[in-house]
């Protein structure tokens, strides 16, 4: 056996996984950064976007927290169907979230006072820092149980299901504190 004839599991998914996380967390960054986004008129209200993705997160939140339970029950084939409906609310929050921020030409800002503005922004750095975290980790680990190289996944899955869940319910947090200034 040659080294073009390896088990699938064997495959290194390394770089793409990088080179994909680092492609969706520059673009991120590009549109909060850049003057780039759409210049032209837009006949319909944007704030849809902000309310489609604190619905795309709950259902993530739901389906991880359902994963967790189903593997803890042993039961890897539904454990695997709602991962598989975690990446599938997240990949759509993640084109609604792109799409909103580069269709819409201005920023809302959140406009709490008082002791809620640094829980605010608490909140907010945490989940940033994490979702930009959780792309390489999520792909790592879902390639890891679908190669069925289970320690690695076992391993990596520690971390990240719980950055993950935080992350799916603050993104739930950060748009019901910012629904009023949208």
């Amino acid at each position: 056996m040659n080294s073009n004839d390896q088990p699938a599991n064997n495959k290194n998914y390394t770089i793409p996984i990088i080179v994909t996380s680092l492609i969706v967390n520059f673009v991120i960054l590009l549109l909060f950064f850049s003057p780039i986004g759409y210049k032209g008129s837009i006949k319909f209200d944007l704030v849809i976007f902000p309310r489609i993705n604190g619905v795309l997160n709950s259902f993530t939140f739901i389906f991880l927290i359902s994963s967790l339970i189903a593997i803890l029950r042993k039961n890897i084939k539904v454990h695997k169907g709602f991962i598989l409906a975690s990446f599938t609310s997240t990949l759509l929050f993640l084109v609604s979230y792109l799409t909103f921020h580069y269709m819409s030409s201005e920023t809302a800002t959140f406009g709490g006072q008082g002791i809620i503005r640094p829980f605010y922004f608490i909140i907010l750095i945490s989940h940033s820092i994490l979702a930009a975290i959780i792309v390489p980790l999520a792909l790592f680990t879902l390639v890891w149980g679908w190669t069925n190289q289970i320690q690695k996944h076992r391993r990596i899955a520690r971390w990240t299901m719980p950055i993950w869940l935080y992350v799916s319910f603050t993104g739930v947090v950060v748009f019901l504190m910012m629904e009023p200034y949208y």
